[in-house]
């Protein structure tokens, strides 16, 4: 389950290099970000529901807004000041601002101190310190990366990452209760050590000319975005994906308050004398965990399984099927119907994001492609800012209009794909006809 569709990338390519034969900074980078996906999938959806226990699920749900529309700020002056002043300091500034934030959160939630707007603002801080980074490291990623390499490292990311979020899922979900100032600790402990890592051994990728007059500026920037902005079809495609990010992310908002609210105490699973009994918080952790390990399972057999299936097919119907599953985490006080839920989501998701992730890769202008693919992320933003949102909304929404909202955000997103199609149907007749001609 992604935030930002890092998630979702991946391959069997390459596989004759080794993980020893790339670059010391792709090693580390994907050591670190383990560590940074592993307590973000752990903590994050922790501190909304800290939150809404704290003021109630409207308040929460606005203070929620706020956290992700700052980290939306904060990721775009990322990319700027990692163009300006190098990747590592920017890489090196947002570990050691998460190190302090996450250790100041666990003193504002300390049996000494406890403060709930301090561990708003902190989480805000937190979030932002996050964000500043992201683009930086992405950036060092491709700079030490090779065209025939680049398949080996962007598959043992998505296994990382994948990993991190059953990891984190599983260990959140079942200590939240109880071992909150431990997980707390912990964090900033982890990112004390990543922090240190990064000082010592990641050196600077930036390329020659990095900060050269007339690039840093934000006029330089807002001039390439603006330029992107104009471009209808890739318009569509990022407000298709942010219709499907906003659906997905309720999982970590809107879904886990609902659970933490509304989930009856019930055996999941009985094994002669052992019963395992879970809550609200813990079958999140459980439903996170099966779909990430199910994404791991199944994303290599998907191209065996799928083959024969239609591109079109593939789409329209994994994208349904995605849907539909949410559309039942949003109403299910169901332990094994919300764990089927997840199966089917995930057979949709495995489904569809490859042929998006085509659609998008087809249809971008490719001299502007770093510009395009910096902007597409910004789905994931969006998706971030209506799934906290939705928190607030489900205050007075009932659960089946919620999936309702769900199941038209889903047909919104079918349609504006359904006119990408035939886009790129069109192009693609006019190329031949050049050609022919």
């Amino acid at each position: 389950m992604s935030t930002a569709g890092a998630k979702k990338t991946g391959g069997d390519e390459g596989t004759a290099l080794t993980l020893r034969s790339l670059h010391p900074n792709i090693r580390l980078r994907l050591g670190v970000g383990f560590v940074q996906r592993l307590l973000s999938v752990m903590l994050m959806p922790l501190l909304v529901i800290h939150l809404a226990g704290l003021y109630g699920a409207v308040v929460a749900g606005a203070l929620t807004v706020c956290v992700a529309a700052a980290g939306i700020a904060a990721n775009f002056l990322g990319g700027h000041l990692a163009d300006v002043h190098g990747r590592r300091p920017v890489m090196v500034a947002g570990e050691l601002g998460a190190t302090l934030t996450f250790a100041l959160l666990a003193l504002a939630n300390s049996p000494w101190w406890s403060s709930g707007p301090a561990t708003f603002g902190l989480f805000l801080l937190n979030t932002c310190c996050a964000q500043l980074a992201t683009p930086a490291a992405d950036a060092m990623m491709v700079d030490v990366s090779t065209p025939e390499n680049r398949p080996l490292v962007y598959t043992i990311n998505y296994w990382s990452i994948n990993l991190a979020f059953t990891a984190g899922a599983l260990v959140g979900g079942f200590l939240y209760d109880g071992h909150f100032l431990q997980l707390l600790t912990g964090a900033a402990v982890l990112c004390l050590l990543t922090t240190a890592v990064m000082w010592r051994w990641i050196s600077e990728t930036a390329p020659p000319g990095t900060g050269a007059p007339g690039t840093s500026g934000p006029a330089a920037m807002v001039r390439g975005y603006l330029a992107v902005a104009r471009d209808r079809v890739f318009l569509q495609q990022l407000a298709a994906a942010a219709l499907i990010a906003a659906v997905e992310m309720q999982i970590g908002y809107y879904i886990a308050v609902r659970l933490a609210d509304e989930f009856p105490r019930q055996t999941l699973l009985t094994l002669g004398s052992f019963g395992l009994d879970v809550d609200g918080t813990a079958i999140l952790g459980v439903l996170r965990a099966v779909n990430a390990a199910l994404v791991v399972a199944l994303i290599l057999a998907a191209k065996t399984l799928l083959g024969r299936v239609g591109e079109r097919t593939r789409l329209y119907g994994g994208i349904t099927v995605f849907i539909v599953g949410y559309m039942i985490w949003a109403v299910s006080n169901s332990g094994p119907v919300l764990i089927a839920a997840a199966v089917l989501l995930t057979v949709g998701e495995i489904a569809s994001v490859p042929v998006r992730q085509a659609l998008l890769a087809d249809l971008i202008d490719p001299e502007a492609r770093t510009k395009y693919m910096a902007a597409y992320a910004l789905n994931a933003r969006v998706g971030l800012l209506v799934a906290a949102l939705c928190v607030t909304l489900g205050a007075f929404v009932p659960a089946v209009g919620m999936s309702l909202l769900y199941a038209t955000a889903g047909v919104a997103a079918l349609l504006l794909y359904r006119s990408i199609l035939g886009v790129r149907t069109a192009r693609e007749a006019e190329t031949n006809l050049v050609k022919a001609a």
